[in-house]
């Protein structure tokens, strides 16, 4: 039921086509048909002897039916839709689009063309979607049918059995037929449920007494096929109907939950419209429950656009929220704060040859961090200098908890900065232990202090604070 049957149906092979397809409805109205015969001539005029039985059973029967053919028949005729003339590219631009061999000036186009079209689906490049068949832009869930020759809007699928596409337009009939046809089928296999036990129980018998079958023997023989065969339909039935009423819960199409959607925004997702379960019923069969059983068109929307996730929720999707934090990449060496910490915090020396921590900014740390500073920095700074002087007066060095502890120490200019780090300082040639200035910002005037081992060294080996 395309927008374009007329076109291939003036061939001769495309009339044959078009008639071929057609058999699988052919088949399942004669199925139909057969059963009505069957159920309603040989199971309750002939057989039942009981009046008012059986106008009980021809009533419900007859209600399943109507409803069964009635969501059939619009299911079959309903028309895909046409997409309107705003969303097809001019004949000019679909044929630079087509000679332009670079891809992103044919992204360009199609996004310069789109812009004023409600559209966020994208490919997987992040490019508008474009049909090349019909020369549109896809609208939003659309795809193009080969057996409809069209781009269908919110395309589900094709099915034979009904020859059209399952798309926005009869999506509400296709599941009530599936609906309908499950309880028709179940209704017959209960209420023959009874007669095909007593064929079996009483075959030998001519089904003459206690109520048996009494029609002729083809008669039984009709309604023992139609319990088979409404069991059979029911069984393929209750699993094709469960999956559609699912996607109408998570809204979402066949072809979505094969192929997620690309977003705009966010990427493939495939819950990208799903609004809650109740809103996504009701976007099928819209908002007055008095319509929802009958298969009458009240699903919302125009076919065009949707309202996603995002718009009901009013929040960005994980995606894009990280995004909105910017760069986070940042190199450690380089922008951690505490790198040029030694240059900023020199170390001072009191008239008695104290050394004093400095007084420390709210946004520094304390020079006892720094202890793990590169190794390979101490190790070029040790090579340019020399390891040891054995020089006096003795350097007294408060300690934590109060006491204090002495090491020669040469006379160290109040402007270099000293940092004692006593487990993990080198030894030289003597064993004692040779503290390396960190930072040395004049060449020549490096800080150098030698100093027994183990007079110095804290059992921690943390540095000696006020």
């Amino acid at each position: 039921m395309g927008n374009d049957d007329h076109r291939r149906r003036k061939t001769p092979c495309g009339f044959c086509m078009a008639v071929f397809k057609w058999i699988p409805v052919v088949f399942i109205t004669a199925v139909i048909a057969w059963s009505y015969y069957a159920y309603v001539v040989e199971l309750c005029i002939r057989n039942s002897e009981n009046l008012v039985g059986m106008i009980l059973m021809l009533f419900f029967y007859h209600i399943a039916l109507i409803l069964f053919m009635w969501s059939y028949w619009r299911t079959i005729m309903t028309s895909v839709g046409r997409v309107p003339d705003q969303w097809r590219i001019p004949d000019e631009e679909v044929t630079r689009l087509f000679r332009t061999d670079n891809p992103e000036t044919q992204k360009r186009i199609l996004n310069s063309f789109a812009r004023s079209l409600p559209v966020t689906n994208r490919t997987m490049n992040g490019s508008v979607r474009f049909c090349e068949k019909c020369k549109i832009i896809k609208p939003d869930r659309a795809h193009h049918c080969s057996v409809c020759n069209s781009c269908v809007l919110k395309m589900d699928h094709h099915c034979p059995w009904v020859n059209n596409c399952v798309n926005f337009y009869n999506y509400k009939f296709f599941v009530l037929f599936l609906g309908y046809a499950l309880i028709y089928c179940l209704y017959v296999a209960f209420t023959t449920l009874h007669d095909f036990v007593q064929f079996w129980k009483y075959e030998n018998n001519g089904y003459s007494e206690q109520g048996q079958l009494n029609g002729s023997g083809v008669g039984r023989f009709h309604i023992l096929f139609l319990f088979f065969i409404s069991i059979m339909f029911a069984i393929s039935l209750v699993s094709l109907f469960g999956y559609h009423i699912y996607l109408v819960l998570v809204n979402r199409t066949t072809l979505e939950s094969f192929r997620a959607p690309v977003f705009r925004v966010g990427g493939p997702d495939k819950n990208g419209f799903n609004l809650g379960r109740y809103a996504n019923f009701c976007e099928v069969f819209g908002d007055d429950w008095q319509y929802w059983p009958l298969p009458i068109f009240t699903s919302r929307g125009d076919g065009f656009s949707y309202p996603t996730s995002i718009d009901q929720s009013g929040e960005a999707p994980p995606a894009q929220r990280y995004a909105a934090m910017g760069d986070t990449t940042t190199n450690r060496l380089d922008g951690n704060p505490t790198d040029k910490l030694i240059d900023a915090i020199p170390l001072v020396t009191t008239p008695n040859n104290h050394v004093q921590p400095p007084q420390l900014q709210p946004q520094q740390q304390h020079p006892h961090q720094v202890r793990s500073q590169n190794q390979a920095q101490a190790q070029s700074q040790r090579q340019a200098r020399p390891k040891s002087l054995n020089l006096q007066p003795a350097l007294e060095l408060p300690l934590a908890n109060g006491q204090s502890s002495s090491c020669n120490t040469a006379a160290v200019p109040s402007s270099q900065v000293v940092v004692v780090n006593f487990s993990t300082l080198p030894e030289d040639a003597n064993g004692d232990a040779v503290i390396i200035d960190m930072v040395g910002d004049h060449s020549g005037a490096a800080a150098v202090v030698a100093a027994p081992k183990d007079a110095c060294r804290q059992p921690n080996g943390d540095v000696p604070l006020n």
